[in-house]
């Protein structure tokens, strides 16, 4: 792709990031006499006419987001089979690579980062986007300290390729909400329970579970519980251990029910040190339960979708076990039989 010039616009310069579905590079705009980020499908994915036009339709809809903590999305377009994104192009590091480089962050940096991801979550939402991959890697931070969230949603990976390509999906698993490991729909709650992680790794300097495989890692979300931020970090505010944990409750119904809420806590908490988190969630008109986005209603009796956990999480829990063991044993018997007929 190096020197290939979309659109008689973009030429492809050199490449900066790859994904499990896509590649991006820094290219630099003709017409503009600018650089930014161009993202390509693989010709693999490319080649999926489901994934071509999620890629497309979610691009648009990212298109059309206005917040300064946001990668800008500035064309998408196709030439000779190539399917691209154009968006910003963010000159700095990711915030794995700053956390990384610090060991942990002070709280008052990581305060400082979570409000700006969150203002952009809560663009997001009341926009009905879910990112669904809240990490780290992206999540970018621009030499003069701005926040810029990335890769919403576009181009994620098939559940076979999270399954079987471990060594590309498992950054994602250590941020996966119970719900995504156990393979239900989400709603925004998901990129809460992220943001916890995320927000917990900049405090502690570690993941609050980690293992050798995605697999171990998703039935970690499920089963174990974190160690809290606070006895890893003692200097860290009492009430941003409160809301971290909050953010990370295994039961949706128990965490932040909007990123508004995380927003305005965390602005409380970095005027006040003292100021204290309230734990049972928290609905009135303008922070009730949103309703998942891109999936149907369920009801309190929908035995797929039910997060009573006071009288039958322990069941249910088992239950999803047994299904999601199965699916990954199926999975990666798919993957081993397809990688064997490739082979040949």
């Amino acid at each position: 792709m190096i020197g290939t010039i979309l659109n008689n616009r973009y030429e492809i310069l050199e490449k900066i990031g790859e994904g499990g579905m896509a590649e991006v590079y820094k290219a630099r705009c003709h017409k503009l006499n600018r650089y930014d980020a161009v993202k390509i499908l693989k010709r693999d994915s490319a080649n999926d006419p489901i994934v071509v036009e999620k890629f497309k339709r979610e691009a648009t809809a990212v298109a059309n987001l206005s917040d300064s903590n946001i990668v800008n999305i500035f064309d998408v377009g196709t030439q000779d089979g190539v399917n691209y994104i154009v968006m910003e192009y963010v000159k700095g590091k990711t915030l794995k690579e700053l956390i990384t480089e610090n060991v942990r962050l002070s709280y008052e940096r990581a305060i400082d980062i979570a409000i700006q991801i969150t203002k952009a979550l809560d663009c997001a939402h009341r926009n009905n986007i879910i990112h669904r991959d809240i990490k780290p890697q992206n999540i970018l931070l621009t030499e003069e300290g701005i926040v810029k969230v990335t890769d919403f949603g576009i181009a994620k990976a098939s559940s076979n390729v999270t399954i079987t390509n471990s060594n590309k999906v498992i950054g994602s698993a250590h941020y996966f909400s119970p719900e995504q490991a156990r393979g239900n729909y989400v709603d925004t709650r998901t990129d809460i329970y992220s943001l916890g992680i995320v927000i917990y790794e900049m405090v502690t300097g570690r993941l609050p579970f980690d293992a050798e495989s995605p697999v171990t890692i998703a039935l970690k979300h499920l089963q174990d519980t974190a160690i809290p931020p606070i006895e890893l970090n003692s200097s860290i505010p009492s009430g941003l251990n409160t809301l971290i944990l909050k953010c990370m409750e295994k039961d949706p119904n128990n965490r932040y029910q909007s990123a508004r809420e995380v927003l305005m806590d965390l602005i409380n908490i970095q005027r006040n040190l003292d100021y204290e988190v309230v734990t049972a969630p928290v609905e009135n008109d303008h922070t009730r339960v949103m309703e998942p986005v891109n999936a149907p209603r369920y009801s309190d009796d929908d035995d797929d979708y039910d997060y009573d956990y006071d009288s039958r999480v322990s069941n249910k829990t088992k239950r999803y076990l047994i299904y999601f063991l199965i699916g990954i044993i199926v999975l990666v018997i798919g993957g081993i039989t397809a990688v064997a007929f490739a082979n040949k």
